[in-house]
């Protein structure tokens, strides 16, 4: 399927059609210094023409358009429309270079081709899924709603093709592994995606924090731009422009922004220029640290974009001090590494490394158009009905054998106090009592049968109360989570991990999915009705069994948030209320 890719950026413009299924090119197209040309408008128009003129004799299925913010709104690629539109030119103050010239060509773009499906794919969408504790700033709430004043991230398309591409080459599915993506061009990102997931980025509601970059500075402190106005005398858009165009690499070096030349005259002794490269590289060593901290752990850490694809300089630097994360370079083999079209990624960590380290050749462009395919293909469209009933999963806990031993005694049986709606589980009459930092919870319900792993399933208020911080993981996934003690009147088990707070989901036997066109570990939309209000609920998770019933699971948070309520004081009790799919995420 052939995709014309588009990306119009604020002096440049690109433009490739591409086959999304294989990545080849059949052509691509350039052109540089389009501001100086006048407006936008007036600086895009030959240069589509001329691209209409080229591809006219091309089979276009659509054109997929890079868009820079998608704000609060947009959290996948999206089909275009007037309202659409209108959503996006909303959003230019929040990306003012990039969001009007991405505009203008989308507007040309559908006057050109009338006859084709335009789609907008956007560099923020890939971070919807960080956590409020990633998104939120430390500023007054009644400003922060106001003003959608939150961190987005950036370079989306990047890391989610390369979380794919190190996943597919560790020959394991990405939604299985702890990935740091560090995306090192002109512009730089580092990125924690946790099993499918971004959970932190670097960048935040511009794309001006985070890493030293070509030109801007990075994380700085905020009392800097005060203090240069008041000892300069400098305005708002005069430090603004400092910030994003004379700092970072540039600002440090005095000797541009390239780090090529910034490399070279460090080993010509130049301390400016050895000065920038060791700042440049001790921020991200300092995010890749503490990515590895917020997960837990990491699989594989990856380098892309122009500098970590072609820089063994930068990603020695990098990464020759992250043994006690068990990542051992071999440093050979980062010297010698050159990545191409047919070897586009390439492991530069030594055998015994648990955690890989890669350099990866990222493809936006190839990105954006396989977002356009699967779109075109209708990938991300579901089936709205049936209705899917809702139960709400209360506090409760599954045991090992070894376990319930220690807590109930030698060879105990759970009785059945009440069968569950899942086929073969049951709420028991043993309970036990979670012991946490701060506080305890009695009478914790145990569900059966017994399980190979223990876990405890709580809810944020419960994880408050406790005092413990638990993260959001897909049931069954305990590793590098947090522990706790359990009381038992036989005795004491104390966990070393196992407390989580359950990712929603929908449980549905492979006939349900293939019912509501969807697979086993997609992550969907879901629109709740009640009598009192409708909520969307994003990030939902489907289970497929041939064991399961047709059941969406959420905590009693969630359940007060949408103003779902029980009849039952039971463990998961099945409501009243009804959700229905709205769409699914496209995955890498």
């Amino acid at each position: 399927m052939h995709i014309l890719v588009l990306n119009a950026g604020s002096s440049s413009i690109k433009a490739a059609v591409v086959e999304a299924g294989t990545g080849e090119r059949i052509f691509e197209l350039g052109a540089d210094r389009l501001l100086d040309r006048g407006g936008h408008r007036k600086a895009l128009h030959p240069f589509l023409l001329e691209l209409k003129d080229k591809a006219g004799g091309l089979d276009i299925a659509g054109i997929g358009h890079r868009v820079v913010h998608g704000g609060a709104e947009f959290d996948g690629a999206t089909r275009i429309t007037d309202e659409v539109e209108q959503k996006i030119e909303a959003l230019s103050d929040l990306a003012p270079l990039h969001n009007p010239i991405n505009l203008a060509g989308i507007r040309l773009a559908r006057e050109l081709w009338p006859e084709l499906p335009q789609f907008a794919v956007f560099d923020t969408a890939f971070h919807h899924s960080l956590p409020k504790r990633a998104q939120t700033y430390a500023l007054p709430k009644d400003l922060i709603r106001e003003y959608g004043i939150r961190r987005y991230g950036f370079h989306g398309m990047s890391h989610k093709y390369v979380a794919g591409r190190a996943a597919t080459f560790l020959k394991d599915d990405y939604r299985n592994l702890r990935i740091i993506s560090c995306h090192l061009g002109n512009g730089c990102s580092v990125a924690a995606i946790e099993f499918g997931r971004s959970i932190e980025t670097s960048m935040g509601m511009t794309p001006l924090e985070g890493l030293v970059m070509g030109t801007r500075s990075g994380d700085i402190d905020p009392g800097i731009p005060a203090y240069l106005h008041q000892k300069t005398g400098m305005n708002t858009e005069e430090i603004d422009a400092l910030l994003n165009r004379d700092s970072g690499l540039k600002g440090l070096s005095g000797a541009g922004n390239d780090m090529r030349g910034i490399l070279e005259r460090s080993t010509q002794g130049d301390p400016d220029c050895q000065l920038a490269v060791q700042v440049y590289t001790h921020r991200l060593r300092k995010y890749i640290g503490a990515y590895a901290a917020v997960m837990g752990g990491v699989d594989a850490i990856v380098f892309t974009g122009g500098i970590g694809e072609n820089s063994s300089i930068i990603r020695h630097r990098a990464a020759q001090r992250l043994d006690y994360l068990g990542a051992v370079i071999d440093e050979d083999r980062n010297h010698t590494l050159q990545l191409s079209e047919t070897e586009d990624v390439i492991a530069f960590s030594r055998s015994h490394s648990r955690v890989k380290l890669l350099a990866i050749r990222t493809d936006e462009q190839l990105a954006i158009a396989r977002d356009c395919a699967k779109l075109l293909r209708h990938e991300d469209e579901v089936n709205t009905r049936p209705a899917i009933p809702i139960a709400i999963s209360a506090r409760h806990c599954h045991l090992t054998r070894a376990t319930l031993d220690k807590l109930y005694g030698e060879g105990h049986e759970l009785t059945v106090k009440k069968w569950l709606s899942q086929p073969g589980q049951f709420a028991a009459e043993e309970s036990v009592t979670v012991v946490g930092p701060r506080n305890r919870i009695e009478r914790v319900r145990i569900l059966g049968p017994l399980r190979s792993v223990d876990q405890v399933e709580i809810s944020r208020t419960d994880e408050f109360f406790l005092g413990i911080d638990a993260p959001v993981r897909e049931s069954g996934k305990v590793d590098n989570t947090p522990g706790c003690q359990l009381l038992g009147p036989a005795g004491s088990a104390d966990l070393e991990d196992g407390v989580i707070c359950a990712w929603r989901h929908i449980h549905m036997t492979p006939e349900d999915a293939a019912q509501f066109g969807v697979k086993d570990r997609d992550v969907v939309e879901v629109a709740v009705s009640t009598n009192e209000r409708g909520l969307i609920f994003g990030n939902v998770l489907i289970r497929v069994n041939p064991d399961y019933k047709l059941e969406m699971h959420i905590d009693t948070d969630e359940g007060n948030a949408a103003e779902i309520q029980s009849g039952d004081a039971g463990v998961i009790d099945v409501t009243d209320s009804l959700a229905t799919l709205r769409k699914r995420a496209t995955v890498a």
